[in-house]
C-alpha cells in the first residue's frame, strides 16, 4: 500500500477551521503569531469572514491548518506518507512535510507569498463543470477571450479559468452557453494566470535568500505533475504563480503508485472529491490472457 497526503488550498477555507488542533500544538502556534504579527488561531477561529478571505491571510491560516493537520496525523498514526501533494498553495504544506523546510520558515514563505500575489492586481476566476479543458480552450478561442487563462485543472471535467475581472465576465457568458455550469470564485486575483508575472518576478528575488533542504519524501508538482528534483524546488514555486495547477495529471501519477490510499488532511474534503471523479475517469484495466 502507497500511503499518500494531499493538502487544499485557497478556498477550502472557513472560519472555524483547525478548531482540534490548536490546543494540542501550542508552540507551533506562538511560533506562527511571532511571524505573522496577530492570532492565527483567533483568525481561524472567530474570522471575521472577510478577514479570513482576503488571500493575504487566507494563505497563511491554510499553511498553518495543514502542517497543525500533517503533524497530528503523523504523531497518530506513527506513519510517514509515501507521497506528498497539496493544490496551490496546499503544495506549501507538501514541502514542509518533505522537510523542504521548517514549520517557521514555510510559514515566512507563504506570507511573502500571499502579500506578493494579493498586490498584483485585480482579478477574478470560475470553475467550469460539465466539459474537457480541452472544451473550454476552444470556446474561448473562437469567441476571442485571449486575456483569460486555464488556472486549475481539477478533474476531467472541472477546469478553472483565471484572468482580468471583465474578460472572465466575458468568459462566463461564452462558457455558460455549452457547460452544465459556471461558477465564479470568492477570490480577488487571477491566480495561476499571467497577470501574476510581477508577484513571480517577486518572489523569485525573496526567494534568492533560501536554501531548501533535500526531500525526505516525493512532493508531486503542481506545475510538472512529477516529483520534484531537489535542485528545482525554488524555480517550481515561482513557476507555479503563473502556471496551471495539473491537478489530474498529478493525481493520475499518484493512481499509478501501488495501491494508493489517499488522505486529504486540512479543512474540507475538497480534494477527496476530485480524487474520485478522477479515479472513476480512468479507463478501466482489462486482464490479457496469453
Amino acid at each position: 500500500m502507497t500511503v499518500i497526503h494531499v493538502f487544499p488550498g485557497q478556498g477550502a477555507h472557513h472560519v472555524g477551521m483547525g478548531r482540534q488542533l490548536f490546543e494540542s500544538y501550542p508552540h507551533l502556534v506562538r511560533q506562527a503569531d511571532a511571524v505573522l504579527g496577530y492570532s492565527i488561531e483567533e483568525l481561524c477561529l472567530t474570522g471575521p469572514e472577510q478577514r479570513l478571505s482576503d488571500t493575504r491571510y487566507t494563505q497563511c491560516a491554510m499553511y498553518v491548518v495543514g502542517a497543525l493537520s500533517y503533524v497530528d496525523q503523523v504523531r497518530a498514526s506513527g506513519r510517514l506518507p509515501d507521497f506528498v501533494a497539496g493544490h496551490s498553495l496546499g503544495e506549501y504544506v507538501a514541502l514542509f512535510a518533505a522537510g523542504a523546510f521548517d514549520f517557521v520558515t514555510g510559514l515566512e514563505l507563504v506570507a511573502e507569498r500571499a502579500a506578493a500575489m494579493a498586490e498584483a492586481g485585480p482579478g477574478a476566476m470560475a470553475a467550469v463543470l460539465g466539459i474537457t479543458a480541452d472544451r473550454v480552450r476552444e470556446i474561448l478561442a473562437r469567441g476571442g477571450a485571449p486575456d483569460v487563462d486555464i488556472a486549475n485543472l481539477n478533474a476531467p471535467e472541472q477546469t478553472v479559468v483565471s484572468g482580468p475581472p471583465e474578460a472572465i465576465a466575458e468568459a462566463m457568458t461564452l462558457l455558460g452557453k455549452e457547460t452544465r455550469a459556471v461558477v465564479p470564485l470568492k477570490v480577488s486575483g487571477a491566480f495561476h494566470s499571467r497577470t501574476m508575472a510581477p508577484a513571480a518576478a517577486r518572489f523569485e528575488r525573496f526567494l534568492r535568500g533560501h536554501r531548501f533542504a533535500p526531500l525526505r519524501i516525493p512532493v508531486v508538482s503542481n506545475a510538472t505533475a512529477r516529483p520534484y528534483d531537489d535542485t528545482e524546488t525554488a524555480a517550481l514555486l515561482v513557476r507555479q504563480l503563473t502556471s496551471p495547477v495539473r491537478w489530474t495529471e498529478s493525481v493520475r501519477y499518484l493512481l499509478d503508485q501501488p495501491e494508493p490510499e489517499f488522505h486529504e488532511l486540512g479543512p474540507g474534503q475538497v480534494l477527496t472529491g476530485l480524487i474520485a471523479q478522477i479515479r472513476a475517469g480512468r479507463p478501466a484495466l482489462t486482464a490479457v490472457s496469453n
